[in-house]
């Protein structure tokens, strides 16, 4: 079994299975959505709608849509679950769905993305920009911009979310005293949202690459908070 409050640079497939059943009350996963990173070595394009050169993020080793087996293995070492991108997969986990609404303007990007919540069967939405440089002032202002665009999250991985949307979901799904797991960590978000708020959590990333940047940016958030939390 793994140790709580760590990350660890593993396949969540085989990870999953040194889990007991139910072990965790909540999962958070946001795995790929669809295929392709994988193929081409990375996650976008070179030049956007714009003809504007856009960033390309790290090279991706370990993009891998999951398989039925991921989403039987989760459900069975989880009693609740919120799937990022449950759209985009043939497996129908049930009809309850989160909508955050990116509150993006013009951007060529998605207007919102959608999550299948286990909590529910009604259809529940979060407003928080994140556009680039344009992020949300906080989660109950989130439609509205950071005026200090020196306090925006610094982006490390392409898919990456706010930790802002998992502290929201965080206060909206989970009780004190849940543990949390998240199968595909990424950019570490929902792993400082729930060290913030006071969950134990587990969380796995396989790409070695984007696992060094998840675990700087966790240490580096851990570090600061507790720092906080001495003064």
């Amino acid at each position: 079994m793994y140790e709580l409050n760590k990350l660890y640079n593993v396949d969540c497939l085989v990870a999953m299975k040194r889990i007991p059943d139910k072990y965790f009350e909540l999962a958070i996963v946001d795995p790929p959505y669809f295929d392709g990173p994988n193929k081409r070595r990375f996650y976008g394009r070179d030049i956007n709608k714009l003809n504007i050169k856009r960033k390309i993020y790290n090279v991706i080793e370990d993009w891998e849509v999951p398989s039925e087996e991921y989403f039987r293995e989760l459900l069975r070492v989880s009693k609740n679950q919120i799937v990022w991108g449950c759209n985009y997969y043939d497996y129908y986990l049930g009809p309850g769905r989160i909508i955050w609404d990116k509150v993006n303007g013009q951007s060529s990007y998605s207007d919102c993305e959608i999550a299948y919540c286990s909590m529910h069967k009604k259809t529940k939405m979060f407003r928080y920009m994140w556009n680039g440089m344009m992020q949300g002032k906080s989660i109950n202002e989130g439609h509205l911009m950071q005026g200090d665009k020196s306090k925006n999250e610094i982006r490390i991985h392409p898919t990456q979310k706010p930790v802002n949307l998992y502290k929201w979901l965080l206060l909206n799904y989970a009780k004190k005293g849940d543990k949390i797991l998240d199968t595909h960590v990424g950019s570490a978000s929902s792993l400082i949202a729930c060290y913030d708020m006071g969950f134990d959590f587990l969380g796995f990333e396989k790409d070695k690459e984007i696992y060094k940047l998840a675990i700087k940016r966790l240490d580096d958030a851990m570090n600061q908070l507790s720092i906080f939390n001495i003064i």
